[in-house]
């Protein structure tokens, strides 16, 4: 299993835009069979600072879903939002261990 956390900080006035196009690459990620969870997450303190929480079943599910049109849409929808460049760090699993534990209802 691997797990992604993909750190954005969005330009101010893009935020809705950004948070739209992520939507729904998030709910098309979900329907990929590698995919157990697609989140996003929101800063309270603050909202320019988005994070994707994704976990895949292993590398090659991470791999292809980098392939998927929903992700070249979401990729080039956003660009121009992006303050800074995206950042990600890959985790493993610690607990839960076991990947059914990580999947959503629509996974």
């Amino acid at each position: 299993m691997l797990i992604v956390h993909v750190d954005v900080h969005v330009v101010a006035d893009r935020v809705e835009g950004f948070l739209d196009a992520t939507r729904a690459n998030a709910a098309a990620s979900l329907t990929e069979p590698g995919v157990l969870r697609f989140d996003v997450v929101q800063d309270l303190a603050d909202p320019t600072h988005v994070v994707l929480v994704e976990v895949y079943r292993d590398d090659a599910a991470a791999a292809a879903h980098k392939q998927t049109a929903h992700y070249a849409t979401w990729r080039d929808a956003v660009a121009d939002a992006m303050a800074t460049p995206r950042t990600s760090v890959k985790f493993a699993a610690v607990t839960p261990a076991e990947p059914g534990r990580w999947a959503t209802d629509a996974s």
